[in-house]
């Protein structure tokens, strides 16, 4: 795989995402590509944890940053999954991660015979595209045979947490897939995050993480609104902030991730939501759930409705803004004096 996939043959240019191969699930030699925002913390996790971490990255900043940290770097993916037992993908899309695994200079391009034994996706992706990816893996045999591996295996381990978890190495990781291939990856995905939930069969981590994000994006949207209405009526946001918190109302988007800006300190609301979870990025993720919704006839008004919220603030030029930018921007909320 080249390290940017472009052009008529070789598919659609990827944006930046990270790939880690690592040689086994017990501390040894691991490979990283792609670095995206959890990458770099993802890799000092694994050093802290014990593994000898390389990188690959088609974006030289990050590439820099590993660098000036002593850790070694690859020009190229293929140097990196060619050498490796266990393969983890983190990527922005669904296109991407079928074009990663499944494209012409993909993880799976070399036939039916594979080296790494285990492939772990952290993408947030729909569950039918993880289930796509699961069932080409099952269809193939490794090169040789490891001692704890007959075949490969693959799991769908999207994280929830952000930026911050990431660097805490408080991230949670939402796992479908076999279980036994589960446990044999619990003690890296351990050594990344904070938690790991089991959710069953093969597509089912990239459902749980959805139906997170579903949740998230429309208590966003409530909070928002109940403080921007509040400012309204003559309500101070410190003021419903600490009712909440004390209340029924309290949750995440007003404990942890305030959108007011001046509330609360080292949250994008107060850097002029910038450095967090885009707008843009929402606005996909309730596209995958209102696909996944529609895909079994379930239906969403809720999320219908955040999601029209989301595409606004995207078309009005907040697209690269945190999606806590709501409260400013579609409520015309104030900052905090």
């Amino acid at each position: 795989m080249e390290s940017r996939l472009k052009g008529a043959e070789m598919g659609p240019e990827l944006p930046p995402g990270f790939l880690f191969c690592c040689s086994s699930v017990s501390a040894g030699e691991c490979r990283i590509h792609r670095t995206w925002e959890h990458g770099f913390p993802y890799g000092k996790e694994l050093i802290t944890a014990g593994y000898k971490v390389t990188v690959h990255d088609i974006n030289e900043n990050s590439m820099k940053k590993f660098s000036e940290d002593g850790i070694p770097t690859k020009q190229s993916p293929l140097e990196v999954s060619e050498s490796s037992d266990v393969i983890i993908t983190m990527l922005p899309s669904s296109t991407h991660v079928l074009e990663v695994y499944n494209g012409p200079n993909g993880l799976l391009c070399r036939g039916e015979r594979l080296g790494p034994w285990l492939y772990i996706d952290s993408s947030t992706v729909d569950p039918q595209t993880s289930r796509k990816i699961s069932t080409a893996i099952s269809r193939c045999l490794l090169k040789e045979k490891k001692g704890y591996a007959e075949s490969p295996k693959i799991l769908d381990a999207p994280v929830s947490g952000g930026v911050p978890a990431a660097e805490a190495g408080k991230l949670t990781f939402m796992v479908g897939g076999l279980e036994e291939a589960y446990l044999a990856a619990k003690p890296l995905l351990q050594a990344m995050g904070e938690k790991t939930i089991y959710c069953g069969g093969a597509g089912n981590g990239s459902a749980a993480k959805i139906c997170n994000n579903m949740a998230m994006a429309i208590s966003m949207l409530g909070v928002s609104e109940a403080f921007a209405l509040g400012q309204n009526l003559g309500i101070k946001a410190t003021t419903l902030t600490d009712i909440f918190n004390c209340s029924s109302a309290r949750c995440w988007s007003s404990d942890t991730y305030n959108p007011v800006p001046g509330v609360m300190e080292g949250v994008p609301s107060s850097r002029n939501y910038s450095g967090g979870f885009t707008s843009k990025l929402m606005a996909k993720d309730l596209d995958l759930a209102m696909a996944s919704a529609s895909g079994v006839g379930f239906k969403c008004p809720m999320s219908s409705n955040a999601l029209e919220i989301y595409r606004k603030l995207c078309e009005d030029g907040c697209e690269l803004k945190d999606f806590s930018c709501a409260f400013r921007h579609y409520y015309s909320g104030k900052n905090e004096e």
